[in-house]
């Protein structure tokens, strides 16, 4: 199934767990009102989820006059990649991360964080580039932005409704039974979706266009070190966005993991030294 194709499968999926909500919220009313907007969601999401996600993370623009290295960088992988170069924006976070978004190749992002640029070598930041530029030229970034983008929208609502006074209206226990079935199910979806063989080709992608897989494997190796250390503020309060880092940044804790869709990071690495080796 090809990525755009999953991800209308994915928004109608999404589309019926927000009506679900919306019944459980306001009766008949309730559901039709959130179908009406999850409609205007799905067309905003595919249009502008990856702005929201980047204001979400408070990313800052990188431009030639603050970060004249970091954008040499990325434009020489960019070319590399055979790609257009991509906008570039630093994270407000000290843990070490990143991540790309964007519908396609011609409106895509590369996000770093301040950890990122304080923890790496140039050539392990090189292949963590070169990694996120992987998913931009698969087009993973449109189903991982879209995904991060609505599934948030459920947690938004499941929150609504487990405060709302409509709960009791609505059959109290029932309303909560669901709301633990539709959260768990949310999360299902995002891993479904998003496939952990993704990361595996980015990385492999991401070596050839940095023409080494030794920085990235060291790179993958600080970032799992020092992720766990360092909490991320803006992903815990997002947990649906994790999926788009190259290190899934939460720190386990609540529903956390229901989110996670990262193959564990010392299978990665290994392959990566088998790639070096070979």
């Amino acid at each position: 199934m090809s990525g755009t194709l999953r991800t209308f499968v994915l928004m109608a999926a999404l589309t019926g767990l927000l009506a679900a909500l919306g019944w459980l919220l306001g009766g008949t009313q309730g559901a039709i009102l959130a179908l009406v907007l999850a409609g205007a969601g799905n067309l905003w999401a595919w249009w502008n989820s990856d702005k929201a996600l980047l204001r979400q993370h408070n990313a800052v623009p990188v431009t030639e006059a603050n970060g004249g290295d970091l954008i040499a960088l990325v434009r020489q992988l960019a070319d590399n990649a055979g790609l257009p170069m991509p906008a570039v924006y630093v994270l407000q976070t000290d843990q070490p991360n990143a991540f790309a978004t964007g519908r396609n190749p011609q409106n895509a992002a590369v996000a770093v964080t301040q950890g990122l640029l304080r923890t790496l070598s140039r050539d392990e930041l090189a292949g963590v580039i070169a990694h996120e530029l992987a998913h931009i030229r698969s087009r993973d970034t449109l189903i991982m932005t879209v995904t991060a983008t609505l599934a948030g929208a459920i947690a938004i609502m499941g929150n609504m409704l487990m405060w709302s006074g409509n709960r009791e209206r609505q059959g109290g226990m029932i309303g909560a039974l669901l709301l633990m079935i539709l959260a768990p199910l949310a999360a299902t979806l995002v891993q479904m979706a998003i496939s952990r063989t993704r990361e595996f080709d980015a990385d492999r992608d991401g070596a050839l266009i940095a023409g080494s897989s030794r920085g990235l494997a060291s790179a993958l190796v600080k970032i799992a070190n020092a992720a766990g250390r360092t909490v991320n503020i803006p992903a815990e309060r997002n947990p649906a966005s994790a999926a788009m880092f190259i290190i899934n940044p939460l720190s386990g804790m609540r529903m956390d993991r229901m989110f996670a869709t990262h193959p564990p990071t010392e299978e990665r690495i290994a392959r990566l030294q088998a790639l070096a080796a070979g």
